[in-house]
């Protein structure tokens, strides 16, 4: 690995510095070497990775990667517990807080979409706790109609966020219409509310491949996590009790994998199902950070980590 000598790299210490892009581009791989240079602390904006126990299907740092980098918001909640965008938002924005007050730079990690919008936007995040009641009604409802029916039902309330959510985004969809139904205004109207950004020095950058190198990766990633043990890791968690009901167990991987557990499908029908998922699921990624005009695209399809971080430490010098 290139010997880099910090003095000479070190960027103004109190930028916020955001990696994003869809699942399966080497944002990690990228952060942990950007973390090294920059003597940064790294902190997740996955939806998934907040659960413990749920390691390989949400393709969670490693325990070696997280010796290379100090990490947050991994490993915060088990899968049974409620964890909202709000609850993200002030956790994150306290971290990231203490971070430049310790004059330390924040990096922010991840692909999901609304928790990178959480910590850098003044967001109004809607205040509606988790209704298990409703959430289960709606859940029975798209078992005996189909997720068309509960994607329809939001469509009719809030067509923004319908338009924006895959049908069989099913945990989401349910999330949107539980907002409107506490609050009576669209998830998509409370979350356009947005203030001032919350940190306008922050810069984000964008990683993207080639589209068809991008499948391939997701599909050899799928093959690697049911030969590191997902199925296995996926029967645990059912074993403990995490019903499939549960938003936890509705992220990616999870729902795939719990009918072939439950002898519903057969191996080779939830792991076609789980590479199709996964790469709508990184288009759906792109499609929202391409909307943000503000993040700088870097094309790494040849690039190894170390390149990347070349490249971010070359546009942040000449930013300052």
């Amino acid at each position: 690995m290139q010997t880099v000598d910090i003095a000479d790299t070190r960027v103004s210490p109190v930028r916020l510095v955001a990696i994003v892009g869809p699942t399966a581009v080497g944002k990690t791989a990228a952060a942990i070497e950007l973390a090294r240079r920059l003597e940064a602390d790294i902190i997740s904006a996955d939806s998934m990775a907040i659960y413990r126990g749920m390691n390989i299907g949400t393709a969670k740092p490693t325990i070696g990667e997280q010796r290379l980098a100090r990490f947050h918001m991994i490993d915060v909640v088990n899968p049974d517990e409620p964890f909202t965008v709000a609850d993200f938002q002030e956790a994150v924005v306290s971290i990231i807080d203490s971070l430049i007050t310790e004059n330390k730079t924040p990096l922010l990690v991840g692909g999901t979409g609304l928790y990178i919008r959480a910590a850098l936007d003044g967001l109004d995040i809607p205040s509606a706790p988790p209704n298990p009641e409703f959430r289960k009604r709606m859940i029975e409802l798209a078992e005996s109609e189909g997720n068309q029916a509960v994607h329809e039902m939001l469509r009719k309330v809030d067509p923004v966020t319908a338009e924006r959510l895959h049908v069989n985004d099913l945990k989401r969809i349910i999330r949107a219409l539980e907002v409107y139904e506490q609050t009576g205004v669209p998830m998509s109207g409370q979350y356009a509310k947005s203030k001032k950004p919350r940190y306008p020095e922050a810069v984000q950058f964008g990683l993207t491949i080639d589209r068809q190198e991008l499948y391939k990766r997701i599909d050899e990633r799928v093959d690697d996590q049911l030969r590191c043990g997902l199925v296995e890791e996926v029967a645990a968690l059912l074993d403990k009790g995490y019903n499939t009901d549960l938003p936890a167990m509705q992220g990616l991987g999870y729902k795939e994998i719990a009918p072939y557990i439950k002898g519903e499908s057969s191996f080779e029908e939830v792991t076609d199902t789980l590479k199709r998922n996964t790469r709508r699921f990184a288009k759906r990624q792109l499609t929202w950070f391409r909307a943000d005009g503000r993040i700088r695209w870097i094309d790494s399809t040849c690039l190894t980590p170390d390149a990347i971080a070349d490249r971010i430490l070359n546009e942040l010098r000449q930013l300052q």
